[in-house]
């Protein structure tokens, strides 16, 4: 397979022949070489270059490319305006047991294998020339693409403990099994020391970019690194009613929703489908807390309230922002409300509310399909409760925005009423009453404003 010419190659392939005039090498490498044969579409690029020392490579590329020097300590370039990062070969020895603890040195004299046997995967470590279309793989990097292996350049995989979770995304995103000597590697490994933004970084690239969900948790359970995320591992073991989940425990029922969500991800935002993948991963976290064996069933009651707690210490554990870890427990614990509306009331009241809980009704909705196709060999395709929610909640104009006061606090001023501690209760009084359908309209709510002041004068 050859990698066809696009817009950023036909830019390293000018950087290419700039080098090449100065007696340097440029060559592609990492991932957009890898992706190429996976058949996937890079939005950025790597260009290593040989032969050249800092100062020639900077001299010559100048006159054509604007370039940022941030990252010159360590031989890399972003070249400004385009994705594109030029990179001198570099040596890096490990000093200590952090991840940030490596010695680097430049050395633009390094082989093409030598550069190479530092990167994480083989199929990582092929390098492309876009002048003479030639491929350089020291590794057999594109035999293990072709078998879907996932397998390491050297044993210097063990010297970032980081790869284990890139080696979970990326059995996620291109459908790969790991060899048994990635297997080795991995259990040998602790994620000790790790910063969270770093891992946050490689579980979201599984929530957005995954295709086999399954595969990736899958390999974090028999690598042992599910134990560093104790609300997964409890899944494990926690039981579910055979009637209403066949497929077995709450861990196989979460990891049959991912590949659901895995799916359905076109059409949403990145916001909106990271909410919504780490909300669908935890919607039964609370199951292992509350789930006992009762008149002859497995029973988890009020485990979507139980499950808050636990998907907030998830979270918690790859990032602090706040307002991402808020949307997902609001779907956590709401994932089951719709169902008992449905299944109880059907009432709109209640469809308004339940707005005012969550940031937006269309992806709770998501949130309760992926759980519902969770359940193989139960066909849940046709959802009655998501559909009506869905129905009502447009029909209510609430489907993607909660209820907003109609009522507020400047028509209680506008009715000669001076701001105090009385204009709270009042206006959630008024709230309430908007909620429950008694007025759809600012008009109709002033009228029982007025109609609520005579009463307080009186």
């Amino acid at each position: 397979m050859d990698v066809s010419p696009t817009p950023l190659l036909r830019i390293a392939t000018e950087i290419a022949n700039i080098v090449n005039k100065v007696n340097g090498r440029a060559l592609v490498v990492g991932g957009f070489v890898r992706d190429a044969f996976l058949c996937e579409v890079s939005k950025d690029l790597d260009i290593e270059v040989y032969g050249l020392t800092e100062e020639q490579l900077l001299a010559a590329l100048t006159p054509k490319f604007s370039l940022d020097l941030v990252g010159r300590a360590f031989g890399i370039f972003k070249v400004k305006g385009y994705p594109i990062d030029i990179s001198l070969p570099r040596r890096e020895r490990k000093t200590g047991s952090k991840h940030t603890d490596f010695d680097v040195t430049v050395d633009p004299f390094l082989t093409v294998k030598e550069a190479a046997e530092r990167r994480d995967f083989t199929m990582n470590a092929i390098s492309f020339d876009p002048l003479t279309r030639e491929y350089i793989d020291p590794f057999n990097g594109l035999a293990d693409i072709k078998q879907g292996r996932l397998h390491p350049t050297s044993e210097r995989f063990k010297e970032d403990p980081l790869r284990v979770l890139r080696g979970m995304q990326f059995i996620s995103r291109f459908n790969l099994y790991p060899s048994a000597l990635t297997l080795e590697y991995s259990q040998e490994l602790s994620q000790e020391g790790l910063a969270s933004e770093r891992l946050f970084e490689e579980w979201n690239k599984m929530i957005l970019r995954g295709k086999d969900i399954h595969g990736g948790l899958l390999y974090l359970a028999v690598t042992g690194w599910i134990r560093f995320y104790p609300e997964l591992q409890a899944m494990g073991t926690c039981q579910q009613d055979p009637v209403w989940h066949p497929e077995g425990s709450v861990w196989v029922h979460t990891c049959h929703c991912m590949n659901a969500f895995a799916e359905d991800k076109s059409g949403y935002t990145d916001e909106e489908n990271l909410v919504i993948g780490y909300a669908t991963l935890l919607h039964d976290a609370g199951k292992p807390k509350v789930t006992e064996f009762r008149d002859g069933h497995w029973r988890a009651h009020a485990h979507n309230a139980a499950g808050v707690e636990p998907a907030r210490a998830f979270m918690l554990r790859l990032t602090n922002q706040e307002d991402l870890i808020k949307q997902v427990t609001e779907y956590v614990r709401e994932h089951m409300s719709a169902d008992d509306i449905f299944d109880h009331s059907k009432s709109d009241n209640a469809v308004r509310r339940l707005a005012t809980r969550v940031n937006s009704l269309q992806q709770l909705g998501r949130v309760m399909r992926y759980d519902k196709r969770g359940r193989p060999p139960i066909d849940s395709t046709v959802c009655p409760s998501v559909d009506w929610l869905y129905e009502r909640a447009e029909i209510l104009r609430v489907a993607n925005e909660k209820p907003k006061p109609l009522v507020k606090g400047r028509h209680l001023i506008e009715l000669g009423r001076t701001p105090g501690k009385d204009f709270g209760p009042i206006l959630d009084d008024l709230f309430e009453m908007q909620l429950d359908g008694k007025f759809s309209t600012l008009e109709e709510g002033l009228v029982e404003l007025k109609k609520k002041l005579n009463v307080c004068q009186s």
